[in-house]
């Protein structure tokens, strides 16, 4: 029987406790002949990512002994830890950031040595390798803190006498995706310098390997300073293919000769991601005449064929619509997939038989037709600025069918800003957004100007922009719903982490648009964080604002710290206490300046958590205070249990 109860105070079986009971982080599917494996991001063993096998039987085995941890800090937001090859692992260790090599059934070892950086910390950390088996050596990416700052090289391990590793390719500030040609002959990799972050501007190389195991012979393919490069990758007869937005969109090519790029399959669609992490993945070999490939058109993420000699893209029939770490395997197609209805899978499918296989959810208990009841789908909305332009977001109404609201009452609703602020809204089920939703409380999930997925041009709004167009989408997504009437204007909030907790802060202080805030690690200062963060993104605000310090003003002016006066509303903020992208002061000087103006502040720190939150109890805790902040203070709603 449905009881009626105000939106918000609806009991939900879908809390806290079985989020973090229940799920688990899938990264990276891998595949080392006809094995697969993929890694596991566990918060009920205080966030150990865990390299599992799935055995012959369709049973699972954990390959990766406690306490060993497969996690690089290569650009602090890693990706790209392990690789696989004839059996053997070779992988970074999150607590020392050595490279290890464990044989399967055995122990690991370490690759390189135990040194420490000068202001503490590891000297060498590791990301993206391959392995040269014609050579005996590892291949990868190496970043060093040394005394000179950080240095970031290709470098070639040998495994018969480990060491740091020699120098393959140094002289740019960033590499990665270094790829070797079926007969070991030719090394693609990419790189790019300070401004650009890898959706603006990266180069593709390709260089001869000499006799000595040297480089030689080095020839650009593609890129420069305003075209991003995607997977490079050889086909089985060794033709090199990468993705490119020369063309305006993420799109497949083909290297020809003399260096000369074919385009595959051209279209308004992204076959790419921004490259926030190493080892990303959309596309795969299924033979040397056809692509299995994920893209996003018009906002939806589709998984397909794509025939290599006609051109054609043959889109698969499934019920999934995100797509992620594509491999291609004996004919047959690996790859991390969601939809609204379920969370994240690693999933195999026989194209030709028409099949697809669940081999292990990341929310086992997601399957349940008693759980199902409860969930959410979203409606994607399109939403005009005040500029005449549009922004996207996914807005997921209220569900429980135990409950139903009194006639004539809006729900309140929370505003979700993602994080980058160069990525997007997933439609991928999230127990995370069903919590609120189940409970009586819309979500809105925007895809603000400069997010991806929609094309270079629309990604590029937030050139120089960054704490105006998205602040002013935001702002247009909350009003565009309460205006549909899918919301209580009286009861919106808007919650965000990192860039998103940086919009946040900057919405809050500019309007009164929204009644409270939630800021997960977010930017308060944007010149302090110019001035101490990491390598990574330290030139990334020339884009997102402007150089520092010769636009300093403009930072003052973009920093929602200088305009904290204009916060009159309950703010509650989270923050890990070894962050390094955006370190604990940034959401320190913010609660100050609102405590001594009398605001109502919600302040929690986590020890142990870096740059996001891993450990079950922290994300338990974060979750539940949020709502209850709200409850107390916006919402003004008796919750439910």
């Amino acid at each position: 029987m449905t009881e009626t109860m105000p939106y918000g105070s609806w009991r939900s079986p879908i809390t806290s406790d079985l989020i973090v009971a229940e799920a688990i982080g899938l990264a990276k599917v891998l595949v080392d002949g006809g094995d697969i494996y993929w890694i596991e991001s566990r918060p009920g063993e205080g966030g150990r990512s865990v390299l599992v096998r799935r055995l012959a039987d369709g049973g699972l085995a954990d390959v990766t002994p406690a306490p060993f941890n497969v996690r690089t800090r290569v650009h602090e937001y890693g990706g790209g830890a392990a690789c696989l090859s004839h059996g053997s692992v070779y992988f970074a260790n999150f607590a020392d950031q050595r490279l290890y090599v464990q044989a399967l059934g055995g122990a690991p070892a370490a690759l390189t040595p135990d040194d420490k950086a000068p202001s503490g910390g590891a000297r060498w950390r590791y990301a993206d390798g391959v392995v040269d088996d014609c050579r005996d050596r590892w291949i990868g990416v190496r970043e060093e803190h040394g005394g000179d700052g950080v240095v970031n090289t290709l470098v070639a391990i040998d495994l018969a006498a480990p060491g740091p590793g020699r120098i393959l390719a140094q002289g740019r500030d960033f590499y990665s995706s270094p790829r070797l040609s079926p007969d070991r002959t030719r090394l693609a990799f990419l790189c790019w310098n300070h401004p650009n972050m890898p959706w603006v501007g990266t180069e593709l190389w390709q260089v001869d390997i000499a006799s000595d195991g040297a480089l030689a012979d080095p020839v650009l393919i593609a890129g420069g300073k305003a075209e991003s490069i995607f997977q490079p990758e050889y086909s089985p007869d060794g033709t090199l293919h990468f993705v490119s937005d020369r063309g305006g969109w993420w799109n497949l090519y083909r290297c020809g000769e003399a260096g000369s790029a074919h385009a595959l399959c051209p279209r308004a669609a992204e076959f790419g991601q921004a490259q926030w992490n190493f080892g990303q993945s959309t596309y795969g070999f299924l033979g040397a005449g056809e692509i299995a490939c994920a893209y996003r058109e018009a906002g939806r993420a589709r998984l397909a064929r794509l025939d290599l000699a006609s051109g054609i893209l043959t889109p698969l029939d499934l019920p999934y619509s995100e797509f992620g770490s594509v491999q291609a395997q004996s004919g047959q197609i690996l790859c991390i997939a969601g939809s609204p209805l379920d969370p994240p899978a690693i999933i195999r499918i026989d194209p030709a038989a028409g099949t697809c296989e669940i081999l292990r959810q990341s929310v086992a208990g997601a399957a349940d037709s008693g759980l199902r009841r409860y969930f959410s789908t979203p409606r994607h909305l399109a939403v005009a600025t005040g500029d005449g332009e549009t922004a996207y977001a996914n807005y997921y109404p209220p569900r429980n069918p135990d409950f139903a609201a009194p006639d004539g009452e809006r729900p309140p609703m929370m505003v979700k800003c993602h994080g980058g602020p160069t990525a997007s809204a997933s439609s991928t089920l999230s127990l995370g957004i069903q919590y609120w939703t189940s409970r009586g409380i819309a979500v809105l999930d925007v895809d603000y100007r400069g997010s991806t997925g929609y094309g270079r041009e629309f990604r590029d709004r937030l050139k120089e922009s960054w704490g105006v167009v998205d602040v002013e989408d935001c702002i247009a997504a909350a009003r565009h719903a309460v205006a549909a009437g899918l919301a209580d204007a009286e009861r919106i909030v808007i919650s965000g982490g990192s860039a998103g907790g940086y919009t946040v802060l900057a919405t809050l202080a500019g309007g009164n648009c929204f009644k409270g805030g939630a800021s997960y690690y977010g930017v308060s200062d944007v010149a302090a964080l110019a001035r101490d963060t990491h390598k990574f993104e330290s030139r990334y605000l020339d884009w997102l604002i402007g150089p520092y310090p010769e636009q300093a003003e403009l930072y003052r002016e973009r920093s929602p710290l200088t305009h904290a006066d204009g916060i009159d509303c309950p703010v509650i903020f989270f923050q890990g206490a070894d962050d390094r992208v955006v370190p604990p002061n940034q959401t320190e000087m913010m609660v100050d300046a609102l405590r001594r103006r009398h605001i109502p502040v919600g302040y929690l720190l986590f020890d142990g958590e870096q740059h996001g939150f891993r450990r079950a109890e922290n994300v338990k805790r974060a979750l539940d205070a949020e709502l209850y902040f709200y409850a107390a203070l916006v919402f003004r709603t008796r919750l439910g249990f």
